[in-house]
């Protein structure tokens, strides 16, 4: 199984084996090193950032396995890309812990400045790669259409996800290069301050991180789902969980512009919540009945 795992995409695996040696790294950072940054152990971010690293390019690895051809040949070198680019940012992000730094937003000195501007640019070379992979998938034909639609909805989903960062570097009130910082994962106050326990998303402002985390791992949810649903499963199930999904990713950015905190939302956003709970709902049972009128046909 490891071997077979180890062969989707040897460059994006070798980089995943990687980040699975720098979570307990960063993880002992954390109980060794005794800085903070931003109200947060300095070694978390690298943590949250290879744990998620672990996931993303697993998945993108096991994605471009499915493809054939020219298209997988094709698919190959945008992976590469892909790990590349992954290892410039967590480079970047590791050095500047070592440095005592901030690796996003930050500005202070020429140095901070150009880490930052190599990580932006990386990661809208990393995001314009996803996409072109997504636009493979679309026209790749499965023979499992649950299969099919879970993963090409998973990764449109984790494209809006990534795109999240997009909005993170747009100036705040206050801010500015001269003053050292540009951007921020809060709305509606400075990062930092009393947040969540794991995630570190704030619990006093909105927070744009929500949205980039579930829209992500869309990448590992719905092909799970889909998983689990076995002989269940077929494309309106991939088609109605995956846009439960979507609704779900969407709101979350929503509450963020609206400085509202995750774990705090106002009616608007419960009523909004329980109707994709509902639509989600009546799609699975749509799902069903395809099963059902399915098992009529078969001759007894």
């Amino acid at each position: 199984m490891l071997k077979t795992a180890y062969n989707w995409h040897r460059p994006l695996m070798l980089f995943t084996l990687s980040m699975v040696v720098l979570v307990p790294v960063a993880a002992l950072g954390m109980l060794l090193d005794d800085r903070v940054l931003l109200d947060s152990p300095i070694w978390f971010k690298p943590f949250k950032f290879a744990v998620s690293f672990v996931l993303y390019s697993a998945s993108l690895a096991w994605f471009i396995s499915l493809m054939e051809g020219r298209a997988r040949r094709v698919a190959w070198w945008l992976g590469t890309v892909a790990a590349l680019l992954s290892v410039g940012e967590m480079v970047i992000i590791v050095g500047q812990v070592v440095r005592g730094k901030r690796s996003h937003f930050n500005f202070e000195t020429p140095l901070d400045t150009a880490l930052f501007s190599a990580m932006g640019m990386m990661v809208v070379i990393l995001w314009a790669t996803n996409l072109v992979i997504a636009l493979m998938l679309l026209r790749k034909k499965f023979d499992n259409p649950a299969q099919g639609w879970t993963v090409r909805f998973s990764l449109l989903i984790a494209l809006i996800g990534m795109g999240v960062g997009f909005l993170m570097t747009g100036p705040k009130p206050g801010q500015s290069i001269d003053k050292g910082t540009l951007g921020a994962h809060s709305i509606g106050g400075p990062d930092g301050g009393p947040s969540m326990p794991f995630t570190g998303w704030s619990t006093v402002y909105g927070d744009y991180r929500v949205g980039h985390f579930i829209g992500m791992h869309a990448l590992q949810v719905l092909p799970l789902l889909i998983a689990l649903a076995g002989r269940w499963a077929n494309a309106r199930l991939a088609f109605a969980l995956s846009g439960g999904y979507l609704g779900l990713t969407l709101l979350v950015i929503w509450q963020a512009m609206r400085a509202q905190p995750f774990v705090r939302p106002d009616g608007l956003t419960l009523i909004v919540a329980a109707a994709i709970a509902v639509a989600t709902a009546l799609g699975v049972v749509w799902a069903r009945q395809q099963n059902n009128a399915e098992k009529e046909l078969v001759p007894a």
